[in-house]
Protein backbone atom coordinates (compact mmCIF):
# COMPACT_ATOMS: atom_id res chain seq x y z
CA UNK A 1 0.00 0.00 0.00
CA UNK A 2 1.32 3.83 -1.11
CA UNK A 3 1.02 6.25 2.29
CA UNK A 4 -1.76 7.71 0.33
CA UNK A 5 -3.91 4.04 0.83
CA UNK A 6 -2.90 3.55 4.35
CA UNK A 7 -3.85 6.91 5.38
CA UNK A 8 -7.53 6.78 4.04
CA UNK A 9 -7.31 2.92 5.81
CA UNK A 10 -6.26 4.20 9.40
CA UNK A 11 -8.61 7.63 9.09
CA UNK A 12 -11.30 5.31 8.94
CA UNK A 13 -9.98 3.12 11.32
CA UNK A 14 -9.80 6.30 13.41
CA UNK A 15 -13.39 7.13 13.05
CA UNK A 16 -14.88 3.99 13.92
CA UNK A 17 -12.43 3.55 17.07
CA UNK A 18 -13.51 7.36 18.43
CA UNK A 19 -16.74 8.30 17.17
CA UNK A 20 -18.34 4.23 16.36
CA UNK A 21 -19.09 5.58 12.54
CA UNK A 22 -18.65 4.17 9.78
CA UNK A 23 -16.84 6.54 7.03
CA UNK A 24 -18.08 5.77 3.37
CA UNK A 25 -15.21 7.84 1.50
CA UNK A 26 -11.79 9.87 2.90
CA UNK A 27 -11.02 12.94 0.83
CA UNK A 28 -7.13 13.84 0.27
CA UNK A 29 -4.85 16.20 -1.15
CA UNK A 30 -1.48 17.51 -1.74
CA UNK A 31 -1.06 20.29 1.30
CA UNK A 32 -0.91 23.95 0.43
CA UNK A 33 2.31 25.24 0.32
CA UNK A 34 1.75 27.74 2.67
CA UNK A 35 1.12 25.17 5.46
CA UNK A 36 3.81 22.69 7.17
CA UNK A 37 2.62 18.99 5.88
CA UNK A 38 2.31 16.99 2.99
CA UNK A 39 -0.92 15.57 3.05
CA UNK A 40 -3.52 17.04 4.12
CA UNK A 41 -6.92 15.20 5.33
CA UNK A 42 -10.43 17.41 4.43
CA UNK A 43 -12.78 17.34 7.13
CA UNK A 44 -15.98 18.71 6.04
CA UNK A 45 -16.94 15.75 4.22
CA UNK A 46 -17.37 13.88 6.91
CA UNK A 47 -19.35 16.17 9.20
CA UNK A 48 -21.88 14.14 7.15
CA UNK A 49 -20.76 11.01 9.00
CA UNK A 50 -20.02 12.96 12.34
CA UNK A 51 -21.44 15.92 13.83
CA UNK A 52 -19.21 18.08 15.83
CA UNK A 53 -16.55 21.12 15.20
CA UNK A 54 -14.52 20.36 12.38
CA UNK A 55 -11.38 21.54 14.36
CA UNK A 56 -11.78 19.57 17.19
CA UNK A 57 -12.75 16.41 14.64
CA UNK A 58 -9.31 17.17 12.87
CA UNK A 59 -7.56 17.27 15.88
CA UNK A 60 -9.06 13.54 17.51
CA UNK A 61 -8.05 12.09 14.22
CA UNK A 62 -4.88 13.66 13.81
CA UNK A 63 -3.37 12.75 17.16
CA UNK A 64 -4.91 8.86 16.57
CA UNK A 65 -3.05 9.14 13.44
CA UNK A 66 0.14 10.12 14.88
CA UNK A 67 -0.07 7.21 17.47
CA UNK A 68 -0.48 4.42 14.99
CA UNK A 69 0.60 5.39 11.92
CA UNK A 70 4.87 5.11 11.82
CA UNK A 71 5.22 7.02 8.87
CA UNK A 72 3.14 9.96 10.46
CA UNK A 73 5.63 12.11 12.37
CA UNK A 74 3.26 15.33 13.88
CA UNK A 75 0.20 17.10 12.24
CA UNK A 76 -1.65 20.41 12.57
CA UNK A 77 -5.12 21.28 11.89
CA UNK A 78 -6.02 24.61 9.98
CA UNK A 79 -9.60 25.12 9.57
CA UNK A 80 -11.33 21.85 8.93
CA UNK A 81 -7.94 20.54 6.84
CA UNK A 82 -5.89 17.62 9.21
CA UNK A 83 -2.23 18.56 7.58
CA UNK A 84 0.23 15.45 7.83
CA UNK A 85 4.08 15.79 7.95
CA UNK A 86 5.08 12.35 6.79
CA UNK A 87 8.75 11.15 7.89
CA UNK A 88 11.82 11.37 5.67
CA UNK A 89 12.28 8.36 6.28
CA UNK A 90 9.00 7.47 4.54
CA UNK A 91 10.21 9.11 1.50
CA UNK A 92 13.72 7.73 1.14
CA UNK A 93 12.60 3.80 1.44
CA UNK A 94 10.11 4.76 -1.52
CA UNK A 95 12.60 6.10 -3.59
CA UNK A 96 14.82 3.29 -3.08
CA UNK A 97 12.60 1.41 -4.02
CA UNK A 98 12.13 2.64 -7.52
CA UNK A 99 15.08 3.89 -8.33
CA UNK A 100 16.10 1.04 -10.40
CA UNK A 101 12.12 0.23 -11.73
CA UNK A 102 12.74 1.48 -15.64
CA UNK A 103 9.25 0.93 -15.91
CA UNK A 104 8.19 2.71 -12.78
CA UNK A 105 4.28 3.89 -13.43
CA UNK A 106 3.64 1.91 -15.99
CA UNK A 107 1.54 -1.41 -15.55
CA UNK A 108 1.18 -4.77 -17.59
CA UNK A 109 -1.80 -6.06 -18.82
CA UNK A 110 -3.28 -8.57 -16.45
CA UNK A 111 -3.89 -12.45 -17.83
CA UNK A 112 -7.82 -12.63 -19.13
CA UNK A 113 -7.98 -8.26 -19.92
CA UNK A 114 -10.40 -7.54 -22.40
CA UNK A 115 -7.78 -5.25 -25.24
CA UNK A 116 -8.80 -2.21 -26.31
CA UNK A 117 -8.61 -0.46 -30.39
CA UNK A 118 -7.93 2.78 -30.74
CA UNK A 119 -9.02 4.34 -34.39
CA UNK A 120 -6.93 7.18 -35.32
CA UNK A 121 -6.16 9.04 -38.41
CA UNK A 122 -8.77 7.31 -41.21
CA UNK A 123 -7.70 10.28 -43.84
CA UNK A 124 -9.08 10.34 -47.13
CA UNK A 125 -6.68 9.19 -49.98
CA UNK A 126 -7.34 12.45 -52.15
CA UNK A 127 -5.32 14.72 -50.64
CA UNK A 128 -1.56 14.57 -48.02
CA UNK A 129 -2.35 14.94 -44.53
CA UNK A 130 -2.66 18.29 -42.68
CA UNK A 131 -2.91 19.78 -39.89
CA UNK A 132 -6.38 18.79 -38.66
CA UNK A 133 -4.73 15.25 -39.11
CA UNK A 134 -1.62 15.77 -37.26
CA UNK A 135 -3.82 16.66 -34.34
CA UNK A 136 -5.72 13.69 -34.68
CA UNK A 137 -2.64 11.26 -35.27
CA UNK A 138 -0.57 12.47 -32.49
CA UNK A 139 -4.42 12.46 -29.97
CA UNK A 140 -4.61 9.06 -31.42
CA UNK A 141 -1.12 7.70 -31.04
CA UNK A 142 -0.75 9.21 -27.29
CA UNK A 143 -3.94 8.03 -26.15
CA UNK A 144 -3.12 4.16 -27.28
CA UNK A 145 -0.10 4.59 -25.97
CA UNK A 146 -1.06 5.70 -22.08
CA UNK A 147 -4.11 3.06 -22.48
CA UNK A 148 -1.23 0.41 -22.86
CA UNK A 149 1.54 1.62 -20.08
CA UNK A 150 -1.90 1.78 -17.49
CA UNK A 151 -2.05 -2.17 -17.94
CA UNK A 152 -4.09 -2.72 -21.37
CA UNK A 153 -3.53 -3.97 -24.69
CA UNK A 154 -3.65 -2.19 -26.97
CA UNK A 155 -4.56 -2.20 -31.03
CA UNK A 156 -3.56 0.89 -32.80
CA UNK A 157 -6.01 0.68 -36.42
CA UNK A 158 -7.54 3.48 -39.30
CA UNK A 159 -10.07 3.15 -41.69
CA UNK A 160 -8.71 4.30 -44.89
CA UNK A 161 -11.30 6.25 -47.14
CA UNK A 162 -10.22 4.82 -50.29
CA UNK A 163 -13.74 5.16 -52.42
CA UNK A 164 -16.26 7.13 -53.18
CA UNK A 165 -16.67 11.09 -55.19
CA UNK A 166 -13.67 12.45 -53.78
CA UNK A 167 -10.85 10.19 -54.96
CA UNK A 168 -12.97 10.17 -58.09
CA UNK A 169 -12.47 13.39 -58.51
CA UNK A 170 -8.66 13.52 -58.70
CA UNK A 171 -8.52 10.37 -61.10
CA UNK A 172 -10.66 12.18 -63.38
CA UNK A 173 -8.71 15.06 -63.11
CA UNK A 174 -5.19 13.23 -63.31
CA UNK A 175 -6.67 11.28 -66.66
CA UNK A 176 -7.43 14.98 -68.31
CA UNK A 177 -4.62 16.99 -67.36
CA UNK A 178 -2.07 14.68 -66.17
CA UNK A 179 -0.31 13.80 -69.30
CA UNK A 180 0.64 10.47 -67.62
CA UNK A 181 3.00 11.99 -64.67
CA UNK A 182 4.03 10.33 -61.72
CA UNK A 183 5.37 10.49 -58.20
CA UNK A 184 8.62 9.38 -59.67
CA UNK A 185 8.46 11.62 -63.12
CA UNK A 186 7.52 14.45 -60.71
CA UNK A 187 9.54 14.12 -57.39
CA UNK A 188 6.83 14.63 -55.92
CA UNK A 189 5.50 12.74 -52.87
CA UNK A 190 2.25 10.49 -54.07
CA UNK A 191 -0.19 11.92 -51.86
CA UNK A 192 0.98 15.52 -52.86
CA UNK A 193 0.32 14.76 -56.41
CA UNK A 194 -2.90 13.48 -56.17
CA UNK A 195 -3.89 16.10 -53.83
CA UNK A 196 -3.10 18.43 -56.71
CA UNK A 197 -5.18 16.40 -58.78
CA UNK A 198 -8.16 16.95 -56.72
CA UNK A 199 -7.60 21.04 -56.49
CA UNK A 200 -7.48 20.87 -60.33
CA UNK A 201 -10.57 19.44 -60.14
CA UNK A 202 -12.14 22.00 -58.10
CA UNK A 203 -11.05 24.52 -59.76
CA UNK A 204 -12.31 23.47 -63.56
CA UNK A 205 -15.22 22.04 -62.10
CA UNK A 206 -15.88 26.16 -60.73
CA UNK A 207 -15.10 27.24 -63.96
CA UNK A 208 -17.78 24.78 -65.97
CA UNK A 209 -20.05 26.04 -63.17
CA UNK A 210 -19.61 29.75 -64.25
CA UNK A 211 -19.53 29.06 -67.81
CA UNK A 212 -22.97 27.69 -66.90
CA UNK A 213 -24.31 30.55 -65.26
CA UNK A 214 -23.08 33.10 -67.96
CA UNK A 215 -25.20 30.85 -70.23
CA UNK A 216 -28.26 31.68 -68.28
CA UNK A 217 -28.98 28.36 -66.03
CA UNK A 218 -29.52 29.07 -62.59
CA UNK A 219 -26.62 28.39 -59.80
CA UNK A 220 -28.37 25.21 -58.16
CA UNK A 221 -28.63 23.39 -61.30
CA UNK A 222 -25.09 24.13 -62.80
CA UNK A 223 -23.71 22.85 -59.81
CA UNK A 224 -25.45 19.64 -60.04
CA UNK A 225 -25.34 19.91 -64.10
CA UNK A 226 -21.43 20.76 -64.54
CA UNK A 227 -20.06 18.10 -67.06
CA UNK A 228 -17.16 17.40 -64.83
CA UNK A 229 -18.93 16.46 -62.31
CA UNK A 230 -21.68 13.96 -64.10
CA UNK A 231 -18.25 12.10 -65.38
CA UNK A 232 -17.05 11.83 -61.93
CA UNK A 233 -20.12 10.24 -61.14
CA UNK A 234 -20.24 8.25 -63.78
CA UNK A 235 -16.21 6.72 -62.71
CA UNK A 236 -17.90 6.03 -59.09
CA UNK A 237 -20.69 3.87 -60.68
CA UNK A 238 -17.79 1.83 -62.58
CA UNK A 239 -15.85 1.78 -59.95
CA UNK A 240 -18.63 0.05 -58.27
CA UNK A 241 -19.60 -2.26 -61.10
CA UNK A 242 -16.11 -2.99 -61.03
CA UNK A 243 -15.15 -1.74 -64.36
CA UNK A 244 -11.59 -2.70 -64.94
CA UNK A 245 -9.75 -0.13 -66.36
CA UNK A 246 -11.21 2.27 -63.59
CA UNK A 247 -10.09 -0.21 -60.82
CA UNK A 248 -6.64 -0.45 -62.43
CA UNK A 249 -6.18 3.76 -62.24
CA UNK A 250 -7.87 3.62 -58.78
CA UNK A 251 -5.55 0.71 -57.25
CA UNK A 252 -2.49 2.90 -59.18
CA UNK A 253 -3.25 6.54 -57.40
CA UNK A 254 -4.25 5.36 -54.03
CA UNK A 255 -1.22 2.93 -54.02
CA UNK A 256 0.99 6.22 -54.89
CA UNK A 257 -0.96 8.00 -51.84
CA UNK A 258 -0.31 4.65 -49.47
CA UNK A 259 3.48 5.33 -49.94
CA UNK A 260 3.35 9.24 -49.49
CA UNK A 261 0.80 8.84 -46.07
CA UNK A 262 3.79 6.17 -44.84
CA UNK A 263 6.37 8.61 -44.99
CA UNK A 264 4.39 11.56 -43.82
CA UNK A 265 3.41 8.90 -40.48
CA UNK A 266 6.98 7.94 -40.12
CA UNK A 267 8.02 11.62 -39.91
CA UNK A 268 5.22 12.36 -37.39
CA UNK A 269 6.62 9.26 -35.74
CA UNK A 270 3.25 7.64 -35.35
CA UNK A 271 2.19 3.79 -36.41
CA UNK A 272 -0.85 0.94 -36.47
CA UNK A 273 -1.51 -2.64 -35.79
CA UNK A 274 -4.22 -2.84 -38.34
CA UNK A 275 -5.37 -1.36 -41.70
CA UNK A 276 -9.01 -1.15 -42.85
CA UNK A 277 -10.43 0.08 -46.11
CA UNK A 278 -13.50 1.59 -46.92
CA UNK A 279 -13.76 -0.11 -50.15
CA UNK A 280 -13.57 -3.53 -48.11
CA UNK A 281 -15.88 -2.22 -45.55
CA UNK A 282 -18.86 -0.17 -47.39
CA UNK A 283 -21.22 -2.70 -47.85
CA UNK A 284 -20.69 -3.53 -43.92
CA UNK A 285 -23.95 -3.49 -42.36
CA UNK A 286 -26.00 -4.33 -44.30
CA UNK A 287 -26.80 -8.01 -43.09
CA UNK A 288 -26.64 -6.59 -39.60
CA UNK A 289 -29.57 -3.88 -40.40
CA UNK A 290 -32.06 -7.04 -41.93
CA UNK A 291 -31.17 -8.87 -39.00
CA UNK A 292 -32.24 -5.96 -36.57
CA UNK A 293 -35.23 -5.03 -38.86
CA UNK A 294 -36.61 -8.79 -38.32
CA UNK A 295 -35.93 -8.30 -34.53
CA UNK A 296 -38.09 -4.73 -34.29
CA UNK A 297 -34.54 -2.57 -33.98
CA UNK A 298 -35.20 -0.98 -37.03
CA UNK A 299 -38.49 -0.48 -39.46
CA UNK A 300 -39.19 0.20 -42.61
CA UNK A 301 -40.66 3.45 -44.40
CA UNK A 302 -42.97 3.29 -47.15
CA UNK A 303 -40.55 3.95 -49.93
CA UNK A 304 -38.28 1.02 -48.37
CA UNK A 305 -35.33 3.12 -46.95
CA UNK A 306 -34.48 1.46 -43.28
CA UNK A 307 -34.77 3.77 -40.23
CA UNK A 308 -34.51 3.61 -36.54
CA UNK A 309 -36.32 5.68 -34.24
CA UNK A 310 -34.19 7.27 -31.58
CA UNK A 311 -36.56 9.85 -29.97
CA UNK A 312 -36.91 8.37 -26.65
CA UNK A 313 -33.22 8.64 -26.16
CA UNK A 314 -33.54 12.26 -26.96
CA UNK A 315 -32.08 12.10 -30.56
CA UNK A 316 -34.05 11.64 -33.57
CA UNK A 317 -35.02 9.21 -36.03
CA UNK A 318 -31.74 7.97 -38.58
CA UNK A 319 -31.62 6.46 -42.24
CA UNK A 320 -29.59 3.23 -42.15
CA UNK A 321 -30.50 1.98 -45.56
CA UNK A 322 -31.40 4.30 -48.82
CA UNK A 323 -34.53 3.45 -50.67
CA UNK A 324 -32.69 1.96 -53.36
CA UNK A 325 -31.23 -0.26 -50.32
CA UNK A 326 -26.98 1.42 -51.04
CA UNK A 327 -25.62 1.78 -47.29
CA UNK A 328 -25.20 5.20 -45.59
CA UNK A 329 -21.88 5.41 -43.59
CA UNK A 330 -23.54 4.90 -40.28
CA UNK A 331 -24.10 1.46 -41.55
CA UNK A 332 -20.98 1.01 -42.85
CA UNK A 333 -19.74 2.27 -39.19
CA UNK A 334 -21.93 -0.31 -37.25
CA UNK A 335 -20.95 -3.42 -39.57
CA UNK A 336 -16.67 -1.88 -39.48
CA UNK A 337 -17.03 -2.09 -35.71
CA UNK A 338 -18.60 -5.51 -35.68
CA UNK A 339 -16.29 -6.73 -38.31
CA UNK A 340 -13.48 -5.65 -35.98
CA UNK A 341 -14.21 -7.58 -33.16
CA UNK A 342 -14.86 -10.83 -35.34
CA UNK A 343 -11.42 -10.16 -36.11
CA UNK A 344 -9.84 -9.40 -33.00
CA UNK A 345 -11.58 -11.16 -30.27
CA UNK A 346 -10.00 -10.31 -27.66
CA UNK A 347 -10.71 -6.25 -28.13
CA UNK A 348 -13.47 -5.35 -25.29
CA UNK A 349 -13.90 -1.89 -26.56
CA UNK A 350 -13.25 0.92 -29.27
CA UNK A 351 -11.91 4.20 -28.80
CA UNK A 352 -12.71 6.63 -32.08
CA UNK A 353 -10.38 9.41 -32.62
CA UNK A 354 -12.71 11.50 -34.67
CA UNK A 355 -13.18 15.77 -35.01
CA UNK A 356 -16.18 17.23 -32.39
CA UNK A 357 -18.18 17.52 -35.72
CA UNK A 358 -19.00 14.18 -35.33
CA UNK A 359 -19.88 13.92 -32.17
CA UNK A 360 -23.84 13.43 -32.73
CA UNK A 361 -22.88 10.55 -35.76
CA UNK A 362 -21.27 8.75 -32.18
CA UNK A 363 -23.85 9.10 -30.18
CA UNK A 364 -25.87 7.53 -32.75
CA UNK A 365 -23.94 4.85 -33.71
CA UNK A 366 -22.61 3.73 -29.81
CA UNK A 367 -26.81 3.44 -29.05
CA UNK A 368 -27.89 1.28 -32.14
CA UNK A 369 -24.98 -0.90 -31.35
CA UNK A 370 -26.09 -1.53 -27.54
CA UNK A 371 -29.50 -1.98 -29.05
CA UNK A 372 -28.48 -4.67 -31.06
CA UNK A 373 -26.95 -6.30 -28.05
CA UNK A 374 -23.28 -6.24 -28.22
CA UNK A 375 -21.63 -6.45 -24.51
CA UNK A 376 -19.26 -4.57 -25.45
CA UNK A 377 -21.17 -1.80 -26.80
CA UNK A 378 -20.88 -0.78 -23.26
CA UNK A 379 -17.49 0.35 -23.89
CA UNK A 380 -16.83 2.53 -26.46
CA UNK A 381 -15.58 5.84 -26.91
CA UNK A 382 -15.25 8.89 -28.79
CA UNK A 383 -12.73 10.61 -28.50
CA UNK A 384 -13.71 14.15 -29.66
CA UNK A 385 -11.21 16.69 -30.43
CA UNK A 386 -11.65 20.42 -31.02
CA UNK A 387 -10.24 21.96 -34.66
CA UNK A 388 -6.68 23.13 -34.70
CA UNK A 389 -6.23 26.99 -36.02
CA UNK A 390 -3.37 29.33 -37.15
CA UNK A 391 -2.94 32.78 -36.66
CA UNK A 392 -3.73 33.31 -40.69
CA UNK A 393 -6.67 32.08 -40.18
CA UNK A 394 -9.19 28.47 -41.08
CA UNK A 395 -7.93 25.88 -43.16
CA UNK A 396 -9.46 24.71 -46.86
CA UNK A 397 -8.63 21.51 -48.32
CA UNK A 398 -10.73 22.10 -51.48
CA UNK A 399 -8.63 25.33 -53.04
CA UNK A 400 -5.37 23.97 -51.74
CA UNK A 401 -4.18 26.11 -49.13
CA UNK A 402 -4.05 23.88 -46.53
CA UNK A 403 -1.12 23.44 -43.98
CA UNK A 404 0.57 20.28 -45.14
CA UNK A 405 1.70 18.38 -42.40
CA UNK A 406 4.90 17.54 -44.20
CA UNK A 407 5.49 21.11 -44.82
CA UNK A 408 4.95 21.52 -40.78
CA UNK A 409 7.58 18.86 -39.50
CA UNK A 410 10.02 20.61 -42.10
CA UNK A 411 8.92 24.13 -41.07
CA UNK A 412 9.37 23.19 -37.71
CA UNK A 413 12.87 21.67 -37.51
CA UNK A 414 13.60 25.31 -39.39
CA UNK A 415 12.29 27.33 -36.76
CA UNK A 416 13.75 24.81 -33.94
CA UNK A 417 17.51 25.71 -36.04
CA UNK A 418 16.78 29.26 -36.32
CA UNK A 419 16.35 29.60 -32.36
CA UNK A 420 18.78 26.95 -31.53
CA UNK A 421 21.30 29.02 -33.55
CA UNK A 422 20.57 32.81 -32.04
CA UNK A 423 20.96 30.97 -28.33
CA UNK A 424 24.24 29.43 -29.80
CA UNK A 425 23.68 25.84 -27.53
CA UNK A 426 25.23 23.49 -30.10
CA UNK A 427 28.79 23.94 -29.91
CA UNK A 428 30.63 21.06 -30.77
CA UNK A 429 28.04 19.12 -32.30
CA UNK A 430 28.87 17.69 -36.27
CA UNK A 431 26.26 19.02 -39.04
CA UNK A 432 24.30 15.60 -38.88
CA UNK A 433 23.68 15.77 -34.96
CA UNK A 434 22.66 19.32 -35.67
CA UNK A 435 19.90 18.60 -37.93
CA UNK A 436 18.66 15.09 -35.78
CA UNK A 437 18.71 17.72 -32.65
CA UNK A 438 16.86 20.03 -35.13
CA UNK A 439 14.11 17.62 -36.00
CA UNK A 440 13.58 16.36 -32.20
CA UNK A 441 13.33 19.94 -31.13
CA UNK A 442 11.20 20.90 -33.80
CA UNK A 443 8.90 17.49 -33.58
CA UNK A 444 8.35 17.42 -30.00
CA UNK A 445 7.49 21.45 -29.83
CA UNK A 446 4.69 20.72 -31.84
CA UNK A 447 3.70 17.12 -30.46
CA UNK A 448 3.76 19.21 -26.68
CA UNK A 449 1.84 22.34 -27.67
CA UNK A 450 -0.75 20.45 -29.32
CA UNK A 451 -0.85 17.44 -26.80
CA UNK A 452 -0.56 19.48 -23.40
CA UNK A 453 -4.64 21.19 -24.42
CA UNK A 454 -7.42 19.34 -23.47
CA UNK A 455 -8.83 17.48 -26.56
CA UNK A 456 -11.96 18.91 -26.28
CA UNK A 457 -10.57 22.44 -26.86
CA UNK A 458 -10.35 24.28 -29.72
CA UNK A 459 -6.57 25.06 -30.41
CA UNK A 460 -4.56 28.06 -31.98
CA UNK A 461 -1.65 26.99 -33.25
CA UNK A 462 1.52 29.34 -32.97
CA UNK A 463 4.76 27.49 -34.17
CA UNK A 464 7.06 30.14 -32.63
CA UNK A 465 5.76 30.04 -29.74
CA UNK A 466 5.66 26.32 -29.47
CA UNK A 467 9.54 26.39 -29.60
CA UNK A 468 10.08 28.98 -26.65
CA UNK A 469 13.01 27.35 -24.58
CA UNK A 470 11.23 28.81 -21.53
CA UNK A 471 7.79 27.77 -19.86
CA UNK A 472 5.13 25.43 -20.72
CA UNK A 473 7.00 24.27 -23.97
CA UNK A 474 8.39 20.71 -25.62
CA UNK A 475 11.88 22.16 -25.63
CA UNK A 476 12.00 23.77 -22.16
CA UNK A 477 11.26 19.86 -20.76
CA UNK A 478 13.70 18.49 -23.54
CA UNK A 479 16.11 20.98 -22.27
CA UNK A 480 15.65 19.89 -18.80
CA UNK A 481 16.51 16.57 -19.63
CA UNK A 482 19.45 17.07 -21.47
CA UNK A 483 20.54 19.50 -18.81
CA UNK A 484 20.25 16.30 -16.27
CA UNK A 485 22.15 14.08 -18.47
CA UNK A 486 24.83 16.68 -18.63
CA UNK A 487 24.98 16.01 -14.70
CA UNK A 488 24.88 12.41 -15.07
CA UNK A 489 27.95 12.27 -17.71
CA UNK A 490 29.96 14.72 -14.98
CA UNK A 491 29.61 12.21 -12.05
CA UNK A 492 32.63 10.72 -11.37
CA UNK A 493 31.39 7.41 -9.69
CA UNK A 494 28.81 4.74 -10.29
CA UNK A 495 25.29 6.73 -9.19
CA UNK A 496 23.14 3.91 -9.79
CA UNK A 497 24.82 1.48 -6.79
CA UNK A 498 23.69 1.56 -3.30
CA UNK A 499 20.69 2.56 -1.18
CA UNK A 500 20.19 6.08 0.49
CA UNK A 501 20.25 5.91 4.50
CA UNK A 502 16.57 6.41 6.18
CA UNK A 503 18.55 8.09 8.26
CA UNK A 504 19.19 10.70 5.91
CA UNK A 505 17.92 14.29 6.26
CA UNK A 506 15.90 15.48 3.26
CA UNK A 507 16.25 18.95 2.27
CA UNK A 508 12.48 20.47 1.34
CA UNK A 509 13.64 20.70 -1.80
CA UNK A 510 14.55 17.08 -2.32
CA UNK A 511 11.20 16.02 -0.67
CA UNK A 512 9.07 18.03 -3.07
CA UNK A 513 10.84 16.42 -6.27
CA UNK A 514 9.92 12.94 -4.79
CA UNK A 515 6.58 13.44 -3.95
CA UNK A 516 5.97 14.96 -7.25
CA UNK A 517 8.02 11.34 -8.80
CA UNK A 518 5.38 9.31 -6.33
CA UNK A 519 2.27 10.67 -8.09
CA UNK A 520 3.54 9.57 -11.90
CA UNK A 521 1.76 5.83 -11.75
CA UNK A 522 -2.19 7.77 -10.42
CA UNK A 523 -1.61 10.19 -13.41
CA UNK A 524 -0.96 7.71 -15.86
CA UNK A 525 -3.98 5.74 -14.98
CA UNK A 526 -5.86 9.27 -14.43
CA UNK A 527 -4.91 10.15 -18.04
CA UNK A 528 -5.92 6.47 -19.45
CA UNK A 529 -9.37 6.89 -17.73
CA UNK A 530 -10.18 10.65 -19.13
CA UNK A 531 -8.13 9.60 -22.84
CA UNK A 532 -6.32 12.87 -21.75
CA UNK A 533 -2.88 12.80 -22.79
CA UNK A 534 -3.01 17.02 -21.81
CA UNK A 535 -2.70 14.99 -18.32
CA UNK A 536 0.85 13.50 -18.60
CA UNK A 537 2.20 16.40 -20.46
CA UNK A 538 1.34 18.94 -17.94
CA UNK A 539 2.26 16.35 -15.00
CA UNK A 540 6.09 16.65 -17.08
CA UNK A 541 5.37 20.42 -16.54
CA UNK A 542 5.32 20.33 -12.96
CA UNK A 543 8.02 17.79 -12.80
CA UNK A 544 10.68 19.10 -14.59
CA UNK A 545 9.58 23.41 -12.82
CA UNK A 546 10.26 21.22 -9.48
CA UNK A 547 13.44 19.84 -10.91
CA UNK A 548 14.69 23.37 -11.94
CA UNK A 549 13.45 24.60 -8.42
CA UNK A 550 15.27 22.07 -6.83
CA UNK A 551 18.78 22.82 -9.34
CA UNK A 552 18.94 26.28 -8.35
CA UNK A 553 18.33 25.81 -4.38
CA UNK A 554 20.89 23.18 -3.91
CA UNK A 555 24.16 21.89 -5.11
CA UNK A 556 24.35 18.65 -7.06
CA UNK A 557 28.19 17.38 -7.78
CA UNK A 558 29.28 20.17 -5.01
CA UNK A 559 27.31 18.90 -2.37
CA UNK A 560 28.99 18.54 1.02
CA UNK A 561 29.65 14.58 1.43
CA UNK A 562 29.28 11.79 -0.52
CA UNK A 563 25.91 10.58 0.76
CA UNK A 564 24.41 13.51 -0.16
CA UNK A 565 26.16 14.16 -3.49
CA UNK A 566 24.79 10.22 -4.38
CA UNK A 567 21.46 10.53 -3.49
CA UNK A 568 20.75 13.93 -5.39
CA UNK A 569 22.52 12.27 -8.62
CA UNK A 570 20.50 9.68 -8.24
CA UNK A 571 17.12 12.05 -7.63
CA UNK A 572 17.82 13.40 -10.65
CA UNK A 573 18.87 10.52 -12.74
CA UNK A 574 15.30 8.94 -11.51
CA UNK A 575 13.72 13.02 -12.73
CA UNK A 576 15.39 12.49 -16.01
CA UNK A 577 13.81 8.76 -16.60
CA UNK A 578 10.22 9.78 -15.56
CA UNK A 579 10.26 12.84 -18.34
CA UNK A 580 11.68 10.20 -20.76
CA UNK A 581 8.51 7.63 -20.11
CA UNK A 582 6.48 10.36 -19.45
CA UNK A 583 7.45 11.78 -23.28
CA UNK A 584 7.38 8.81 -24.87
CA UNK A 585 3.40 8.14 -23.64
CA UNK A 586 3.05 11.59 -26.04
CA UNK A 587 5.54 10.26 -28.58
CA UNK A 588 8.19 12.71 -27.73
CA UNK A 589 12.14 11.70 -28.35
CA UNK A 590 14.46 13.67 -25.30
CA UNK A 591 18.03 14.91 -26.67
CA UNK A 592 21.07 13.64 -24.39
CA UNK A 593 22.70 16.95 -25.02
CA UNK A 594 21.01 20.18 -26.54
Amino acid sequence: MNIQEIIITKVKEAVLSIFDKELPTVELQATRKEFEGDITVVIFPMLRTIKGNPQQIGEQIGAYLEANVSEIEKFNVVKGFLNLVISDAYFIDFFNQIKLNSTFGYKNPQEGEKAVMVEYSSPNTNKPLHLGHVRNNLLGYSVAEIIKAAGKKVYKTQIINDRGIHICKSMLAWQKFGNGETPASTGLKGDKLVGNYYVAFDKAYKAEIENLVAQGVDKATAEKEAPLLLEAQEMLRKWEAGDAEVVKLWETMNGWVYEGFDTTYKNLGVNFDALYYESDTYLLGKDVVADGLERGIFYKKEDGSVWIDLTDEGLDEKIVLRADGTAVYMTQDIGTAIQRIKDYPDVGGLVYTVGNEQDYHFQVLFLILKKLGFDWAQNLYHLSYGMVDLPSGKMKSREGTVVDADDLITEMASTAEEISMELGKLDGFSEEEKQALYKTIGLGALKYYILKVDPKKRILFDPMESIDFQGNTGPFIQYTYARIQSILRKADFNYKEGNVATTYVLHEKEKSLIKQIELFPEVVQNAASNFSPAIIANYTYDLVKEFNSFYQNVSILGADDASEKMFRVQLSAKVAEVIANAFSLLGINVPERM
